[in-house]
C-alpha cells in the first residue's frame, strides 16, 4: 500500500512539474507573465506573492506592455499601488509609446490617473501616434479625467500652438471631431487657442466635416474664425459643401454661411456702462461678432473699442 502511495505521489509531482514547464513555455512564447495576468485581473494576493518571490516588476509582454500598463488599463488602483511601491516605472513606454497614464486616461479611470500623476507621471509624453494622455481623454469624452489633467501645470503648455509642429494633434480638434461639448467648453475655459490649426484646419473644420452640429455652434459662439483655410485652401464651409449631404450638414452649412457673413473684431480696451445694467460689458481681448453688415448705429461703439 505504501509503495502504491509513493508511486501515486511521484506521479502527481511529475504531472505538476509538467504543468509548470508548460506554463513557463507559454509565458516565454507570448511574454505574458504571471505578474501581467495578476495585474490585469487585480489579484492582490498573487501580485504580493510574485513580488515577494522577486518577480521582475517591469517585465514586458510582446507589445512592450508592463504589468502597470494592464493595471492602469483596468483602473485597478490597489494593484497599481503595489506595483508602484515595488518600483515600477511610472513613465515606462510600450512599443506604441504609451505610458500607463495614456491607458487610464483613455478609459476614463479618474482615481488611477490621479494616482499616476501623484507618482510623477508625465502628462506631456506623446505616444507614437503623437497623442498625449490629454488628447486621448478628449478624444474619448472622459470629462472628469480631462478636468484632472487640465489642473496639472504641465498640461498648460500643451494648450498653446507650437509653431514648429503645425501638423500636430490638438485636444480641441479631437473633442470637436467627436462632438464632446463639455470637453470643448473645458478646453476653451482653460485658455486653449481656439483657432489653432493643424494640416486639416481648425477644430471647426473637424466638427463640420464630422457633422457635429452642436460642436460647430459652440465653436462659432466662442469666437472661432469661419474664414480660416486649411493647407488645401478650404474653409469649413468648403469642406461641408464638398463632402457631406446629411440633414446635420445642411444645418451646419447655414451656420457657417451666417458666420461668414458676420464681422468679427477684437476689443482693444475695456468697456463698462455703469449707468445701464442691460448694456454689454466688454473686456480687452474679447471677440465681438456683429451679425449684420449695416453697423451704422453701432459704429461709434465699435470705433471706441477698436482704437
Amino acid at each position: 500500500m505504501m509503495e502504491k502511495r509513493k508511486i501515486a505521489f511521484v506521479g502527481l509531482w511529475e504531472i505538476s512539474a509538467c504543468v509548470c514547464v508548460l506554463c513557463v513555455c507559454v509565458c516565454v512564447c507570448y511574454r505574458f507573465s504571471a505578474l501581467h495576468h495578476a495585474a490585469l485581473n487585480g489579484n492582490l494576493e498573487l501580485i504580493s506573492l510574485l513580488l515577494e518571490s522577486q518577480a521582475i516588476v517591469d517585465i514586458k509582454d510582446q507589445k512592450g506592455m508592463r504589468p502597470l500598463h494592464y493595471a492602469a488599463w483596468q483602473g485597478k488602483c490597489e494593484p497599481m499601488k503595489m506595483l508602484l511601491k515595488a518600483g515600477s516605472s511610472v513613465n515606462g513606454q510600450s512599443d506604441e509609446g504609451q505610458i500607463p497614464l495614456h491607458l487610464s486616461s483613455q478609459h476614463g479611470h479618474y482615481d488611477g490617473s490621479e494616482m499616476l500623476l501623484q507618482h510623477q507621471s508625465n502628462p506631456c509624453i506623446r505616444d507614437h501616434a503623437g497623442k498625449t494622455p490629454l488628447d486621448l481623454a478628449c478624444e474619448f469624452g472622459r470629462v472628469s479625467v480631462v478636468q484632472l489633467l487640465l489642473s496639472s501645470n504641465m498640461c498648460a503648455a500643451m494648450l498653446e500652438p507650437k509653431p514648429s509642429d503645425p501638423n500636430g494633434i490638438s485636444p480641441l480638434h479631437l473633442a470637436a471631431k467627436n462632438g464632446h461639448i463639455d470637453i470643448i467648453k473645458l478646453l476653451i475655459q482653460a485658455g486653449i487657442d481656439i483657432n489653432r490649426q493643424t494640416k486639416s484646419g481648425t477644430a471647426l473644420h473637424e466638427a463640420a466635416l464630422c457633422g457635429k452640429t452642436d460642436a460647430v455652434r459652440l465653436l462659432l459662439d466662442s469666437g472661432i474664425s469661419a474664414s480660416v483655410r486649411n493647407t488645401y485652401c478650404q474653409t469649413a464651409l468648403d469642406i461641408v459643401n464638398q463632402f457631406t449631404t446629411t440633414q446635420a450638414s445642411r444645418e451646419i452649412k447655414q451656420m457657417l454661411r451666417d458666420a461668414s457673413a458676420a464681422m468679427q473684431v477684437r476689443a482693444l480696451k475695456d468697456y463698462c456702462n455703469n449707468y445701464d445694467l442691460t448694456s454689454l460689458n466688454i473686456k480687452a481681448g474679447d471677440i465681438i461678432t456683429v451679425n449684420t453688415r449695416s453697423v451704422t448705429e453701432h459704429s461709434s461703439f465699435l470705433c471706441y473699442l477698436c482704437k
